[in-house]
Parts: C-alpha cells; structure tokens; sequence
C-alpha cells in the first residue's frame, strides 16, 4: 500500500532525500545549487562550458562563413583581416571550422553523457534492489559488457561500416552505461540496510516505492558525478577517431579532424591550421573533469579549500592524503 512521506522516520545521518532538491549523499553530504555554487572548480568549468556552447552553437549565427564550398584561392592563408585565424588547405575558414565542428562534438558528448545516466541509474538501482539471483544475473551481463574494448569495437566498426554521429552514440552508449550501473547498484546495495528503508518496509511500502523515493533520489549524486566524466570522454573519443581517419565521412567536421588535416601541414608552418583546435579540445575536456571533480568533492564530502586552510595552521601532516590537499 502506499504509504505517505510523513509516516516514514528521518533517523539522523541516514539518505533520506530532503525537500527543496537537495540530496543526501551517503556520507549526509549535501548535493545542493549552494554547495555547487560555492565550489570554484565547478564554476570555473561550468562558466567555461557555457562560453564553449555559446561560441559553436550562437557563434556560427553571427560570424556566418562558407563550411562546403573549397576555396583553392584562399587555401592556407595566415590569420588576417577577413579570417581571423586564417584558413585551412581548402581554403575554409578556421574559425568558423572550429564552431561547426563543436557542435556535432558537444552533441554527442551531451548525448552519451545523458543517455549512460539514465540507463545506468534505472538498471544498476533495479539490480541493487532485487538482489539475489535477479542482481547476480544482470551484473553478468554488466560484466560481458565491460569487457569488450571500446575503441577497438569502434575500429572495427568503422571497417565494416562507414561510421556516422548516430552510430557512434551508440556504440558509445551501450559499453559505457555498464560503468554507472555498477557504481548506482553499490550505492543501493550499501543503503538497502539503512534504518529509513527498513522503516519504510516495516510500515507496508513496496520495493517499487522504496525505489523511486529512496534508491534513486539518493543515488543522483554518482549519476551526475559520471555523467560529467561520460561527456568529457566521448568528446575526446571522437576526436581520437576523427584523427586517427576512421570518423565519420566528410563533410562531416570536427576538431579531430581539424587536428588530422593540421597536422600534416604543421611543419610547413601552418600552425593555425593545428593550435586552434587543440586548445579548444583541451578546454572543453579539462572543463567538464573539473565540474565532474568538483561534484565528486562535494558527494564525498571532501572539502579540499578547507584543508589547506587548516594545513597552513599546521593542522594537518604534510603527507595527508591528496584528496585532502
């Protein structure tokens, strides 16, 4: 029967997700917009995010530059008045290269990103809470998953078929979400015991119910934490394809590609041709790691300002742990 949130006790230290959409880690760590707010790292990386969204999805509209047609006139000409950062061996823009090949990589990082949460939040919260022989079956298939190679799946793939943006979101997707559901069904399994959930079986609450009040709101925390660090690294797998020539067809264009074609041209001195892109790359992987450390911080409780501040009172040893420096 259901049973009303009122009824159920809220035993100091426990999960129980609070009102107001603050959630208890398992530690009693707030994930909250205050205690993201206050963390420097996740808005440093947030505020750089936002900039790198705007640049490849707003910029095209107001810097509007010819991303089909070769320009053999123009090819490889240095940054100067009309191109900004010059242009490439088919005499495109570099600047206007460089947001159109963004979008397509910050679609698909935002993309796998979501999609591996989701599906691992649902299949690693429903293992964890059925346990038994159902929870000992579905890890298997967890297992089988993990251990088939990503990139050289991709390889492969792109061997056999001509690789699109659907595609490898899905490749992506379905040998990631495996690594979220193994951490979610942790979660579940080590708040199964917790006095708030045998209250809630005690006063006639389903397992259904428990799930979707309890497991899942409890587990949100990990879900975002991974699905920062699933975005930082289908971004980056992208280019790596895209480099290495086994991407997806022109006219198909992102910084990997960029990359690719720059290379090749640097020791000519064409060095717009390859910077460029691996900045912005580097900016938008380490900005999403530093949005993803940040949340794990606050989940973990780990409170590294606060360390130093008390190390520089002589509070804690020099060899303290890194996660406290």
């Amino acid at each position: 029967m259901a049973v009303p949130e009122t009824a159920l006790p809220s035993p100091a230290g426990s999960a129980l997700a609070p009102e107001g959409g603050e959630i208890l880690a398992s530690g009693g760590t707030q994930l909250s917009v205050r205690a993201f707010l206050q963390s420097r790292r996740a808005m440093t990386g947030t505020g750089l995010i936002v900039l790198l969204v705007l640049f490849c999805f707003v910029g095209p509209l107001l810097y509007r530059t010819n991303q089909v047609t070769v320009n053999l006139g123009l090819e490889n000409s240095p940054p100067g008045p009309g191109y900004p950062l010059g242009t490439d061996q088919y005499g495109i823009d570099v600047l206007g290269r460089l947001m159109v090949g963004g979008q397509s990589s910050l679609e698909l990082g935002f993309a796998v990103g979501i999609a591996t949460t989701v599906i691992g939040l649902l299949y690693g919260a429903i293992s964890g809470m059925a346990g038994g022989i159902v929870d000992a079956l579905l890890m298997r298939i967890v297992d089988t998953l993990l251990a088939v190679p990503t990139f050289i799946l991709l390889i492969i793939v792109s061997s056999m078929f001509s690789l699109t943006l659907t595609l490898i979101i899905l490749i992506l997707t379905v040998l990631s979400w495996p690594y979220t559901a193994r951490l979610i069904r942790g979660q579940v399994l080590a708040l199964r015991p917790r006095e708030f959930v045998q209250a809630a079986r005690t006063m006639g609450a389903g397992s259904r119910w428990i799930l979707s009040r309890h497991m899942v709101p409890n587990t949100l925390g990990i879900s975002v934490v991974t699905a920062t660090f699933s975005i930082a690294d289908s971004i980056y797998a992208l280019s790596a394809l895209s480099f290495l020539g086994i991407g997806p067809p022109p006219p198909f264009a992102d910084w990997g590609t960029m990359l690719s074609d720059g290379v090749n041209n640097l020791f000519n001195g064409y060095w717009w041709q390859v910077y460029p892109p691996l900045i912005i790359l580097v900016l938008v992987v380490v900005a999403f790691r530093q949005v993803g450390d940040a949340l794990n911080d606050i989940v973990s409780g780990n409170r590294p300002g606060a360390a130093r501040r008390r190390r520089r009172f002589r509070l804690l040893p020099l060899s303290a742990p890194l996660y406290e420096r």
